[in-house]
């Protein structure tokens, strides 16, 4: 096994504690995250809003990152990957539960490698990919109401049938659109849960960096929107703002490009997973001491930057979950093989037909503590005592 293999900490919180706390706090239960009882529930998400991100930018984001101490830290799930994360936060399952491992996975019965966020609306993936019960739907089995709210354009995605199955769908355009709705929403009798969904910071990440101006201005409005949000909440309410992942920058001249070593593909069928976390899927017919040259190949190359480790090394280290409780079916999902950046770099391969995504500038994937340790800030009725 590598010596510097990343290790969950199970006594760290995950997202996927977060729905079946605040829905166990509405009936005035022990929970998980020892949130106190309360009538209604917002739980704002702000994409790739990492605690790095928040820290470094503290006088941009003066409300959240007042709120914020070492407690209110969580670790996302591997890979750092928003399919998988918000799954996971729906779910309260981890990737290998649910099976939503990555970003770009393999879908072995059609042997092609699918986009979790759109694979469903190509007709890629089949509508029980996504394998676990949600804790919206949960939610309102126990008689709470429970809403999404985001843009319009994700409103009948098929991501947002398979991991917010449950809850119904409110769009609004902007954040203050967003937050007004999510305000009105739980202004009625019935307890509420609201989910926010915020993917701008996300968005102005990939397209230009999370050091731009474009995306500290963007910071500002959300913090100022969140800020009212506390301020406006009726007596009763908790909120909560977490994120899915963390972003780091990676300018163009720290691209490394896979296929300036073709004694490194000889043997790899697929390339899946994303430009921080490559997900190696090797041909079945590769013999069992290529395989070996091959994986001691990528670690002799890359273990320099990058954590290099094998399907069941992932699975042993609980990466994905415990893994008893992953089925073989999703194991297959998983790389034979996962390259996980632990320096600044991104992998991209030249053969690809789209190479768009070498233009992102922000990317996100990997195990570092910038990509996966995530704000989990408590207002309003969830304060701390």
């Amino acid at each position: 096994m590598p010596a510097m293999l990343p290790v969950p900490d199970d006594t760290v919180l995950r997202p996927a504690a977060i729905l079946p706390s605040v829905t166990a706090a509405l009936a005035g239960e022990a929970n998980p995250l020892g949130l106190p009882g309360a009538r209604s529930a917002i739980v704002a998400l702000v994409d790739g809003l990492g605690a790095s991100n928040l820290a470094s930018r503290a006088g941009h984001a003066r409300h959240l990152a007042g709120r914020m101490s070492r407690r209110d830290v969580i670790r996302t799930v591997f890979p750092s990957t928003t399919a998988a994360a918000i799954a996971s936060f729906s779910t309260g399952e981890p990737p290998g539960v649910h099976g939503i491992v990555g970003y770009r996975v393999l879908e072995p019965a059609a042997d092609r490698v699918v986009n979790q966020l759109n694979g469903w609306d190509a007709g890629l993936l089949p509508d029980d990919w996504q394998r676990s019960a949600t804790w919206f739907e949960q939610a309102v089995a126990r008689g709470i109401r429970t809403v999404a709210v985001g843009a319009a354009r994700y409103a009948t995605s098929g991501f947002t049938r398979a991991v917010l199955r449950g809850a119904e769908y409110r769009a609004a355009a902007t954040i203050a659109d967003r937050v007004d709705a999510a305000l009105e929403l739980i202004s009625g009798v019935q307890p509420t849960i609201v989910y926010l969904y915020i993917p701008e910071l996300d968005q102005l990440a990939h397209s230009h960096g999370w050091e731009s101006e474009r995306w500290l201005a963007a910071l500002e409005t959300v913090d100022a929107e969140l800020a009212r949000l506390d301020r406006l909440v009726p007596r009763g309410t908790g909120t909560l703002v977490t994120a899915d992942h963390g972003v780091v920058d990676v300018p163009a001249h720290r691209h490394v490009f896979v296929d300036d070593r073709p004694d490194l593909l000889d043997g790899v069928r697929h390339i899946a997973g994303e430009p921080r976390c490559l997900a190696l899927h090797l041909d079945p017919s590769l013999p069992d001491a290529s395989r070996a040259r091959l994986i001691d190949g990528w670690r002799r190359a890359e273990e320099g930057r990058s954590w290099v480790l094998t399907r069941d090394e992932a699975l042993t280290a609980g990466l994905y979950g415990p893994a008893a409780r992953i089925p073989l079916e999703v194991r297959a999902r998983i790389g034979d093989v996962l390259v996980a950046a632990r320096s600044g770099i991104a992998y991209y391969d030249r053969r690809e037909t789209n190479r768009t995504a070498e233009k992102m500038i922000g990317q996100h994937g990997s195990w570092t503590d910038e990509e996966s340790r995530v704000p989990l800030i408590r207002g309003a009725a969830f304060l701390r005592d």
